[in-house]
């Protein structure tokens, strides 16, 4: 019988490895944003879609690319940093030692190292594009050798529940950046300007390729938004991640005999029934940001329903918990 601590560090090792790759492509996505955007100040959606501007200003004068840039790198003293995220990564991987394969191990060690090898100058504009591969292929490297070497027990489904979770929050924060005070002007919609970011957003999620296959000519707002909300073969795509946790906890219920998951089982037809009982085009007339900000809600929520049903948690799991306040 897994112990539940196992559980819990096998959940948060996927989610913190997961959320630095995302959080990788999401400052590289917004990197290009801003070079583009008319809007000087475009920096702080960041801020704003993490909860993080008044953590921030505390330390910062002011919000610009540098210091935005640092704070979600390199900043050891922020919690929602990358060199924060894998480091929890790698804690949550020590407490496993027992259960994950010497090549799991091995491999956070060495990317961990690198990461703390870093230094400002590797966030300068020439530089970045290099760091920010480096944290997206230590990522991917790390779930290759997790899904070549990693024994499909309890744990296997605990630490793609993760996974799936951290996955849907991070799709919707990418899609939720392109409508936070990135086109001022309403003039904007639907020009050049208008489908080279979101041309930016799909590439970003490593998407491009996998969204021309579904459409191959049109590339419109609201065909981009479908695909990454709604497309159940694209594995970044919000749909896919909650049809998955579906069948994992299912999986751990009938398979394992686990009692908990009734709660989260439930929180999740809700997710699904937001997600089929809608079409794209509704969802933009009422709001692509409000329903996006429900759906980063409820999956925190669902988060909260885990910890408890599984890791015997009364309140909210903390570890890294901010993002999901």
């Amino acid at each position: 019988m897994l112990l539940a601590r196992h559980a819990e560090a096998a959940f948060w090792m996927a989610r913190y490895v997961e959320r630095a790759e995302n959080l990788a492509r999401l400052l590289d996505v917004q990197q290009v944003f801003a070079n583009d955007s008319r809007d000087p100040a475009s920096w702080r959606s960041m801020l704003l879609l993490n909860s993080d501007e008044e953590r921030f200003l505390k330390t910062h004068e002011t919000v610009s690319r540098a210091s935005v840039t640092q704070f979600y790198v390199l900043d050891q003293e922020n919690q929602t940093s990358i060199i924060s995220a894998v480091h929890m990564a790698r804690e949550n991987a020590r407490a496993l030692r027992p259960l994950i394969s010497t090549e799991m191990w091995t491999q956070l060690n060495v990317f961990h190292r690198k990461l703390y090898a870093l230094t400002p100058a590797d966030l300068g504009e020439a530089r970045l594009p290099r760091t920010y591969a480096l944290v997206k292929e230590g990522c991917q490297a790390h779930t290759g050798i997790t899904d070549g070497t990693f024994f499909r027990d309890e744990s296997w489904y605990f630490y793609w529940l993760g996974r799936w979770l951290e996955r849907a929050d991070q799709t919707t924060r990418l899609l939720d950046i392109k409508y936070h005070q990135l086109l001022p002007r309403g003039a904007d919609v639907g020009s050049a300007f208008d489908i080279g970011q979101w041309n930016s957003v799909l590439r970003s999620a490593a998407g491009y390729y996998a969204y021309r296959r579904v459409h191959s000519r049109a590339m419109s707002p609201g065909t981009i938004a479908g695909f990454l909300l709604q497309n159940r073969a694209f594995p970044r795509s919000v749909a896919l991640c909650i049809n998955d946790m579906d069948r994992g906890l299912n999986e751990l219920r009938s398979r394992y005999g686990l009692r908990g998951g009734t709660a989260a089982l439930e929180r999740i037809d809700e997710l699904q029934a937001e997600l089929n009982g809608r079409s794209i085009e509704g969802i933009l007339i009422a709001g692509l940001h409000e329903f996006l900000d429900m759906f980063q809600s409820t999956l925190g929520l669902l988060g909260g329903d885990i910890a408890r049903e599984f890791f015997h948690h009364e309140e909210l799991v903390t570890q890294g918990a901010t993002q999901n306040q």
